[in-house]
């Protein structure tokens, strides 16, 4: 407790909480940018649906990635409360690297999506077939359909995260 008290516990929340915030607000803007997709007409565009699958599993992984930032703090700071815990930062640093990890899958998927997307929006031919199965889930289920008529379409493909582009 004396560590405690000297103010250790709060060098490794120092190092490594910044990262834990960012990566909890990328989780954030993902399951957002996931939930305004899934309501807009990107839900009725062709391949849409595996798309949005996959742009779920990288919400889990950036979700995943701020856990393990979390896990990291705990397993630098459970050392200073009780006798028995790990007194090597190597737990911490296998948390933050697997972390790096599942940030670096959600990118591959956040990018191979949006290349498929952009891909889309590019084609004349493509855009032109989204409008028609837009109008066919319109024709077909006019409830469901609607509110994805009424969004409007995204502007600008879906991009990776902000802050893996550095």
């Amino acid at each position: 407790m004396d560590r405690v008290r000297k103010g250790d516990i709060a060098k490794p929340v120092r190092e490594i909480a910044p990262v834990t915030l960012r990566v909890q607000e990328l989780a954030m803007q993902c399951a957002r940018q996931f939930h305004d997709l899934s309501v807009s007409q990107y839900a009725v565009m062709k391949g849409s649906g595996e798309s949005l699958a996959h742009l779920a599993g990288a919400c889990s992984q950036i979700s995943l990635a701020a856990t393990l930032c979390n896990l990291a703090i705990h397993h630098r700071t459970e050392v200073l409360l009780h006798e028995d815990a790990d007194p090597t930062p190597a737990t911490s640093r296998n948390q933050l690297r697997r972390a790096g990890d599942e940030l670096e899958r959600a990118v591959t998927t956040y990018r191979t999506v949006a290349q498929q997307f952009s891909r889309r929006l590019a084609s004349a031919a493509a855009r032109s077939e989204d409008r028609q199965l837009l109008a066919h889930a319109l024709a077909d289920e006019p409830g469901v359909a609607s509110a994805a008529a009424r969004s409007t379409p995204p502007a600008e493909p879906v991009s990776e995260p902000a802050a893996r582009r550095r």
